[in-house]
């Protein structure tokens, strides 16, 4: 694929998954986030985190799939974007759940389970997005690898974090470990077979 054309793609790419965003914030100026936007929001923004979660962790399987080594030209993209999105999922909790009321956001992080491994997991996001540049793959060498592993464990976390939030429905975040699952079978057996271990 040439340069001109890669370049159209990943802007194609980039624009897709801006959407979830586009519409939330056009929705809002609507006023067509339903009864409670706040809740709207926080689980919209889960949700599209997620999503982009278990697609960054697909590029790998479905690219010994179909032999299209070019999907990995949008793996960080959409890395990125898991961070963009966890991000407007933490600050909808921190500013419009909590006011900044530091003293309850703290008692919410160590008394509720869900908000506690979901907190973790976003902490860990913030250095696997820190080092995604290409420089800082090449200054971190083979550490790089080992860190950026952490998604797996992040992956988990927040699964556990919606798992646990949801009172009665549960086949959403039940689907979700199924797919990690598959992923997470995926990468044993490749690690297996080549001795290489893959995101």
């Amino acid at each position: 694929m040439s340069v001109k054309k890669v370049t159209a793609t990943k802007l194609l790419v980039f624009t897709l998954c801006l959407i979830p965003f586009l519409l939330l914030i056009w929705k809002g100026f609507e006023n067509q986030l339903g009864a409670n936007p706040v809740e709207t929001i926080t689980h919209t923004t889960g949700d599209w985190a997620l999503y982009f979660l278990l697609l960054t962790l697909a590029i790998s399987p479905l690219r010994d799939l179909t032999g299209k080594s070019i999907l990995f030209r949008f793996r960080r993209m959409l890395g990125l974007y898991v961070f963009f999105y966890a991000l407007l999922h933490f600050l909808t909790w921190l500013i419009f759940d909590h006011y900044f009321d530091w003293f309850e956001i703290q008692k919410d992080i160590f008394k509720r389970p869900y908000i506690t491994v979901g907190f973790s997991a976003f902490v860990l996001l913030i250095p696997l997005t820190l080092t995604s540049t290409t420089g800082m793959r090449r200054r971190l060498g083979k550490h790089w690898n080992q860190l950026h592993q952490l998604i797996y464990v992040i992956a988990v976390l927040a699964i556990l974090h919606y798992l646990w939030l949801v009172k009665a429905d549960t086949r959403d975040p039940i689907i979700f470990a199924l797919i990690l699952i598959v992923l997470l079978l995926h990468r044993a057996w490749k690690q297996r077979i080549t001795g290489i271990n893959t995101k």
